[in-house]
Formats: structure tokens, sequence, C-alpha cells
């Protein structure tokens, strides 16, 4: 790691004065640990209204919160850091960004996050084979099952009582693919492993992209481990309860970068509103998740610029209770 100090001047006169502090105080709690390729960021909150589970880096939630105090420890392959490269200079690059709600006392900011190395002497960047396709040709396989309660392994019964958990977690394998993140397009619920145009229908994401589960529920996506995989908290619904039940999801495989109306993960959180998983700083994707979700920039698979591979996938069946009936 470089030696380098960020001498902060600043000159705070009147009513700004109050501002000026409480800038440089919040900035104060921050304390990064550059590792060779990961990252340790501990922020201590001194304001007793900042809520410390509201930070984000990059598109990554703390890796743990306790006492006021979040810590995130992440690669740099992790949470959209950019690379930089400049004379003998490697740079990595992120924001942390603290989203609070419209009526909240402390309001939302960013701080970037930057760790700067010495180049190595046989760095060189990666050459690219100038074709209009940005992904390889190898196939991609799909998974999803449903899991236990910390997603160590799959969940052993079937059997889920109503507003329980059901954990389900998503994944593909990327062979010779730069890496791709991986979205939750559309899944609905039915009693049937086909999808029928008569017959019940639960939906759980439509729009794109949208958990319209958790406008009433407290059904969530949970933070990423890695692009390649989501996770979803689904709370257990009042859907042909003791019957059996199938969940259909839409898979989208796509390019991190190129996130918009059309390909995104958003959930809602009380109190906030609609939030995008991946970079809640940019949570105003989501906000036709109430209306109709089009894309806004030219389709990927049309414009060869984002690499995009679609998969059907079905889970179940599992079984709803109601205990209250019994």
């Amino acid at each position: 790691l470089l030696p380098f100090s960020l001498t902060k001047k600043s000159t705070c006169i009147n009513v700004y004065t109050f501002v000026c502090l409480f800038y440089l105080v919040l900035l104060a709690d921050l304390k990064v640990d550059c590792g060779r390729d990961s990252v340790t960021l501990r922020w201590g909150a001194a304001q007793s209204q900042m809520d410390t589970s509201l930070l984000r880096l990059g598109g990554c939630y703390p890796s743990s919160i306790s006492a006021g105090e979040a810590m995130f420890q992440v690669e740099f392959s992790d949470c959209n850091f950019s690379r930089l490269v400049t004379g003998d200079t490697l740079m990595y690059m992120n924001e942390l960004i603290y989203m609070s709600g419209p009526k909240a006392q402390l309001k939302s900011f960013s701080h970037p996050v930057v760790c700067a190395y010495e180049r190595p002497a046989d760095w060189a960047p990666r050459m690219f084979d100038p074709v209009f396709h940005t992904y390889g040709e190898g196939d991609l396989v799909f998974h999803m099952e449903l899991m236990k309660d910390d997603f160590s392994g799959p969940h052993l019964s079937r059997e889920y009582p109503l507003g329980s958990f059901i954990r389900i977690s998503a994944a593909v394998e990327q062979m010779v693919h730069q890496p791709l993140l991986l979205l939750l397009e559309e899944c609905v619920a039915t009693t049937t492993p086909e999808l029928q145009s008569e017959g019940p229908v639960h939906p759980i994401i439509t729009n794109k992209g949208c958990l319209v589960a958790s406008k009433n529920s407290n059904s969530k996506f949970e933070p990423r481990q890695k692009t390649s995989e989501i996770r979803l908290s689904l709370q257990a619904f009042k859907f042909a309860v003791g019957k059996e039940v199938y969940i259909h999801c839409n898979l989208l495989a796509w390019d991190p970068s190129g996130l918009d109306t059309s390909k995104k993960a958003c959930h809602y959180v009380k109190g906030h509103g609609w939030a995008l998983l991946d970079d809640p700083y940019h949570s105003t994707l989501c906000g036709c998740c109430d209306s109709s979700c089009e894309p806004w920039r030219t389709s990927g698979i049309a414009s060869g610029k984002h690499g995009s591979t679609q998969s059907a996938v079905l889970i179940g069946p599992l079984v709803i209770t109601d205990n209250s009936l019994a």
C-alpha cells in the first residue's frame, strides 16, 4: 500500500459552522484497511440517530453490524469496485453510501473509498479480442433450490408454516464467461408443475425484477455473496394452503454494469420504499415497480453490448400449512 495522507482543510463561518463540523465528524469515523486482494472497512457511528444497517459499500451490505458500528470485509472482485491504473499506481475505488429515509434527521451521503498500490512490474492491461460480443460462447448452467434458514445447505422438509420463510437460492455456473450478474426476472407460484393459462397463480416477482411479495410481507432479497448468485427470503403466503405448490422463475444472467429498469432486483423496504439490491444509491431504477417497467436503453441482446442468457427454472413441490386450522 502506498503511504499517503489526506489533509482536509475547511473554513467554517456563521451558519455553516455546524454543517462543516458535522461532516468532518462523520468522516473521522471511517477506517479502511487495504489488503492484497480485499479491503476491511469499519464505520463507527458517533451520531445516535444513524442506522448503520443502511450503509452500503458499492452494492454490498455490511458483513456485520454491532452497537453502532458497521464492518465490511470484501474482495475487490465484489461490490462493484472499479480499477484504475495511472503511472506506477494501481487503485481500486468504490463509494460508501448511506441511504436514509425522506424524513430522517441524518440525510443520505456518500464517501469515496480508495485503496492504492504500487503497480506490479509484470502487470499489463488485459487484451480483448475486438469483437462485438462481450461474453464467451461457453454454456451456462442455472440452479435454483430451497435452502435452510442460514443458506448453508438444502432444506430437508417441503412443509412451510404460514408466515415462515421459504429460503430460495439461485445460481449460474459461469464456465468461460466473464462475470455475470444473476437476476430473478419473474417468479410465480402455481399448483401445477407446468405453467397453465387457467388455474390459480400467485405473483412473487413481476415487472422485470420487482419483488411484489415484499409490499405486504417481510419477503426480501438477501445481500449478495457473489454476483453469480441471488438469494431470496420469501415469507410463506396464503395460497393453496395444504396443497402442493410449485414456484416457476425466469432467471437472467446479465452484465453487472448494465442494470436498467428492465434488468434489476428490487424489493420494498418498509418506511423507505423500493430499493435496488445491488446499488441502493440508484434505487430510482425501481420507481416503475408500481406501474410498468420498460427498458430505457437499447436491449443488450439487440446491441451486443451486454451479454444476456435466460432460463426458466422450477422448484417444488412444497406445501404451505396453516397451523391455526389444525
